[in-house]
C-alpha cells in the first residue's frame, strides 16, 4: 500500500515530540507523588537524563551574555485547523505540516505546542502564571522550543488565540477535540521578539538533552478565567528549576 508522501511527512513531524508530553508504555511518571519529578531518573533507564544530566531544562533566565551576532528569528507560522489532545500531562495542540522559523540559519518545523501551569521559565527568580512550548524539528533531527511566559492582566482584553482554543480544551485523558477554526500560533508572539538562549533539554520524560531554547524577554497576558481554565485541567504541570551547570545564556539584544 503506497501512502501519499504528504501524509508520511506528516506522520514523521508529528511524532517527534511525543516525549515531551506522553511517556512510552509501561514507564508512568506525574509532577507529584511517586511518579514525581524526583522519581523519574529511576523510573525507567531511559529517563536517566532527568537526574544525571548536566543541561537539563528549565533553568533561571540571569546573568544571560549580549551577543550581537545572534539574528533575530524568522518566524513563517501558517493558519489552520488544529487538534487539542489532553495526554494526562498536559494539553498538546497538534498543528499540520507547513509552519516553521529558521534560527542560526536552521530551519526548524513546528510540530506542537503545550501549556505548563505554572510557568517554568523563571527569569530572575520569577515564575510566569503559565507557559506556552512551541516545538520545533529540523531535517536532522535536532529539537528548538520557543517559550512564551503568560503574566495573568486583569486590565487587558484575554488573549485572542487562547480565546480561540480553551473553549475547546478536552476534559479526560486521552480525549481530542478538533477546531475548524484557522489558528495561527504566530498570535502568541509577541511585539518585541527579542530572546534568550540556551542549551537545554526536554522538561519531561525522557528529559532529552540537546534542545535549544529560545525565550522571549517580552511576556504576553492571559486573563484570569483562562488562566482558571486551564488551572482546572493542572493544577501543577511543570518541572522545578534545574542547576545550570555553569552554562551560557546568551541575549541577541
Amino acid at each position: 500500500m503506497r501512502f501519499p508522501v504528504l501524509a508520511v511527512l506528516a506522520l514523521g513531524i508529528a511524532t517527534v515530540a511525543i516525549a515531551q508530553t506522553t511517556p512510552p508504555a509501561g514507564a508512568p511518571w506525574d509532577y507529584e507523588g511517586k511518579h514525581g519529578e524526583l522519581a523519574w531518573g529511576k523510573l525507567d533507564p531511559a529517563y536517566k537524563a532527568c537526574s544525571q544530566g548536566h543541561e537539563q531544562s528549565p533553568i533561571d533566565i540571569r546573568g544571560a551574555k549580549l551577543n550581537k551576532t545572534l539574528q533575530p528569528i524568522e518566524f513563517h507560522y501558517m493558519a489552520g485547523p488544529v487538534t487539542l489532545e489532553n495526554t494526562g500531562h498536559t494539553v498538546v495542540v497538534h498543528v499540520d505540516p507547513g509552519s516553521y522559523i529558521v534560527a542560526g540559519g536552521v530551519r526548524y518545523d513546528l510540530v506542537q505546542f503545550h501549556f505548563h501551569h505554572p510557568g517554568e521559565e523563571a527569569v530572575k527568580g520569577k515564575i510566569p502564571d503559565m507557559d506556552i512550548h512551541l516545538v520545533h524539528k529540523s531535517a536532522d533531527g535536532k529539537l528548538a522550543v520557543i517559550a512564551v511566559r503568560l503574566i495573568e492582566s486583569i486590565t487587558t482584553p484575554p488573549n485572542a488565540l487562547l480565546a480561540t482554543l480553551f473553549p475547546h480544551l478536552p476534559t479526560k485523558v486521552g480525549e481530542t477535540e478538533k477546531v475548524a477554526d484557522m489558528v495561527n500560533p504566530g498570535g502568541f508572539l509577541p511585539a518585541d521578539r527579542g530572546y534568550w538562549t540556551y542549551e537545554g533539554s526536554l522538561t519531561a520524560p525522557p528529559c532529552t538533552e540537546g534542545v535549544r531554547w529560545f525565550i522571549f524577554e517580552q511576556d504576553m497576558t492571559i486573563s484570569r478565567d483562562q488562566l482558571r481554565a486551564f488551572g482546572a485541567l493542572y493544577k501543577i504541570n511543570s518541572r522545578e528549576l534545574q542547576d545550570a551547570h555553569g552554562r551560557r545564556i546568551e541575549a541577541n539584544e
